[in-house]
């Protein structure tokens, strides 16, 4: 069975990344469990959280209830965890702290990907490539349009000989 996983998985760091993001849900149960019961000790809806802190109650109830699809990502998650540790009256940096611990496996997740992000628009390899693509098109056509025009003369060589 080993065997197998190994044939197939094309990098060995995968099963480092499933405990990385079981690491990443454990962090986020513990931000959910502060929330909710520091909301529950002050006797505060989710509603009533939501007008305090004018922070959406779809997103208070995705952060409560750990749903990770509907919780915003790191760099939103993060102000909406200072404004809820203000709101909650919970010692500075508690939550944002796990956040950042968060943040901290996601960069190590990006460094083991082999093309993070490129952009062939914006930057000057896609400019080299764009022009790169253009010579190659110009001659691809003129071999293809001087190929024909010995076609063409042949034929018109042949039109005269038939014609006399």
């Amino acid at each position: 069975m080993n065997f197998l996983k190994n044939l197939f998985l094309f990098d060995k760091d995968s099963e480092n990344n499933i405990t990385l993001n079981k690491v990443d849900v454990d962090q986020y149960e513990k931000i959910a469990e502060l929330v909710k019961e520091s909301r529950i000790q002050q006797n505060l809806t989710i509603q009533e959280l939501s007008l305090i802190s004018k922070i959406p109650t779809q997103t208070i109830n995705a952060i409560e209830n750990n749903n990770t699809n509907s919780r915003p990502d790191y760099p939103f998650i993060r102000s909406i965890l200072l404004k809820l540790e203000e709101c909650l009256v919970l010692k500075k940096n508690t939550l944002v702290k796990l956040a950042i611990q968060d943040r901290n496996t996601l960069q190590r997740k990006k460094k083991a990907l082999l093309v993070n992000k490129f952009d062939l628009i914006n930057t000057w390899q896609g400019s080299v490539l764009y022009f790169l693509i253009l010579v190659l098109a110009i001659l691809f056509l003129k071999r293809y349009f001087m190929s024909n025009v010995k076609i063409i003369e042949i034929q018109t060589i042949e039109n005269k000989v038939i014609d006399k």
